[in-house]
């Protein structure tokens, strides 16, 4: 091969490359999201997000708002709080361990810990705490865990998601598009992604209920939920959705739970935190 041609071939790569869409940041991915929002239900203000469905099923809205005067999950708070401030046998307490003494932080999780390269939640975080506190793991799905949960949430309420991407460790955008890509991916016998309903069909109905908008879509746990019968996490409720469309379902606070909350409570920046709360 001539100068000449090599010339001409590298010329042919970089055009090619250079040709090539680069892929969409964090705050596009944002952009987007929300612009497929607005454009659906123009009359919705950002914080409009917090009630979920309620937010665009009028009818569904009356009864929630009935259940809310006597809300089922207020058990949950108190048995939360109690747990809270029990000291464990070493005489520390689950505020020694969270920031600002684990109140009003519920909307700053998940976050990203650069020391252990991964997206922890803030029912991690409990676990965490227990375990340097040389105390056993607790269930995620049910009981301790959730309780805790509860009032960690209520004393976030009214609090903006605020998920954060750092920028100094790469590590982390690389779980976020993980979770983009899990949101997005197609899965199961009915090759479903949380984007054919909730983007794709948001608003419309599948049986009986209206589907759901994504934005926000972390903001309300835990959540006493009438088809349960009890309050559960958020994770409980991805492992619900992928047995729905007959998908392979992982344990709760797995990475792919992790990094699919991360993403989604990215898109949800800004939304106020409601939970613990009731859903259908």
């Amino acid at each position: 091969m001539s100068i000449l041609q090599g010339h001409k071939a590298l010329f042919i790569i970089l055009s090619f490359l250079i040709a090539l869409p680069l892929p969409a940041t964090p705050e596009q991915d944002q952009a987007a999201f929300r612009k497929h929002y607005q454009e659906h239900f123009p009359n919705l203000k950002l914080s409009d997000y917090s009630n979920g469905v309620y937010a665009i099923d009028k009818i569904a809205k009356q009864s929630w708002l009935a259940i809310e005067e006597f809300p089922p999950y207020e058990a949950a708070i108190e048995t939360g709080k109690k747990l809270f401030n029990t000291p464990f046998p070493n005489g520390k307490h689950y505020a020694d361990c969270l920031p600002n003494k684990g109140i009003g932080i519920a909307n700053l999780y998940p976050r990203w810990s650069k020391a252990k390269g991964e997206v922890i939640t803030l029912a991690k975080a409990i676990n965490d705490c227990r375990t340097r506190q040389k105390e056993a793991a607790l269930p995620y799905d049910k009981g301790d865990m959730v309780n805790l949960l509860a009032y960690l949430a209520y004393t976030s309420r009214g609090k903006p998601i605020e998920a954060v991407i750092p920028e100094d460790d790469p590590r982390a955008l690389a779980a976020y598009e993980q979770g983009k890509a899990f949101y997005y991916g197609r899965r199961g016998q009915l090759n479903f992604s949380c984007a054919t309903c909730h983007i794709q069909n948001v608003g419309k109905k599948l049986r009986a209920e209206i589907l759901s908008a994504s934005l926000g879509h972390t903001n309300n746990w835990p959540t006493y939920r009438l088809k349960w019968g009890e309050i559960g996490g958020l994770h409980r409720r991805f492992a619900e959705c992928l047995t729905n469309i007959k998908a392979q379902a992982y344990p709760e606070q797995n990475v792919e739970f992790r990094n699919l909350e991360y993403f989604l409570s990215y898109m949800g920046n800004g939304v106020p935190i409601s939970g613990p709360n009731t859903r259908k």
